[in-house]
């Protein structure tokens, strides 16, 4: 089980982004995921007029290190860390370190 995983609220407590929220959109690897307007990088794009793709410079969101986000606690305000626990049926769910709420529901 993973800590971050797709669809999860993550805030960037490390490097050019730190302090922006973000939807994580793809988990690349089990150390790099891509957010949703985080660690944009301009790129200069080669059209394809047969597919219909225009040519030109287009932002691109690039993969960050998962060290460098934390899941957003909404209770907390800010980013927190990822703990797990097992529930009385058996379950086992990820929880915030700081206030043992359950994350996954």
């Amino acid at each position: 089980m993973r800590k971050i995983k797709k669809g999860d609220d993550v805030m960037v407590i490390a490097g050019k982004d730190k302090g922006k929220r973000g939807t994580v959109l793809k988990v690349i690897d089990e150390n790099h995921v891509v957010v949703e307007n985080i660690n944009i990088a301009r790129k200069h794009q080669k059209g394809n007029p047969q597919a219909g793709v225009p040519g030109g410079i287009v932002d691109k969101a690039m993969p960050i290190h998962v060290s460098n986000v934390g899941l957003y606690n909404p209770i907390k305000g800010s980013a927190d860390r990822v703990g797990f626990k097992t529930l009385e049926d058996g379950r086992k769910v990820r929880v915030f370190k700081s206030n043992d709420e359950v994350v996954d529901v």
